[in-house]
């Protein structure tokens, strides 16, 4: 049911973001092929679920300064074996912020990205096929800084090009400042 559900956002996003077409049905092949996609234990590759992490006034977005990457990404991680990517988004927000007062800002995948990474000890190079979430705090915006980051920021969207160069980081926040009030008019709280 829900790697369905996945390949019906997916097909949603493609019709909204026609220039990521061929990232698009890559992903949704790579679903549709790998019975074994929300697995961890998947070596080729596994699915992973993704933060796009807004303040309050949705100016900043909340980055993780990656222990594993030595990047400066958006929160997220492994389903491991949870084919509901949403959830696993919002779980990844949980257990690397500490953030409780969420809410999802569209129902839809709001970006996808897929990427290598590279081998470490005993796991080989793989890629992660990302979808990612929009997500805005709705109540303190104080962060905990979890074991799998050297730090948290909150940075300024329209000054991110300052922290990273990752083109798809700079994506996001173009997609978050060209759509910022459609995203705003369409929510779902947790908390």
């Amino acid at each position: 049911m829900h790697r369905n559900n996945i390949i019906l956002q997916l097909k949603a996003y493609e019709v909204k973001w026609k220039d990521e077409f061929s990232m698009v049905k890559r992903l949704i092949g790579f679903v549709l092929s790998n019975t074994a996609c929300f697995e961890r234990a998947s070596k080729k590759g596994h699915v992973t679920g993704s933060a796009w992490v807004v303040n309050k006034k949705g100016t900043h977005v909340l980055l993780t300064h990656h222990k594993k990457l030595n990047k400066w990404l958006q929160l997220g991680g492994h389903a491991d074996g949870d084919p509901d990517i949403l959830s696993v988004a919002l779980r990844e927000v949980y257990e690397e912020s500490g953030l409780e007062q969420i809410k999802v800002l569209s129902g839809g995948i709001f970006d996808i990205d897929i990427h290598q990474i590279p081998k470490r000890r005993e796991e080989p190079e793989h890629f992660h096929y990302d979808i990612r979430y929009a997500i805005q705090v709705m109540g303190n915006e104080a962060y905990i800084v979890s074991d799998e980051s050297h730090d948290l920021s909150w940075i300024e969207i329209k000054n991110l090009e300052q922290k990273t160069n990752d083109e798809s980081m700079l994506r996001m926040a173009s997609k978050w400042m060209a759509g910022r009030k459609n995203l705003a008019s369409s929510t779902r709280s947790i908390s």
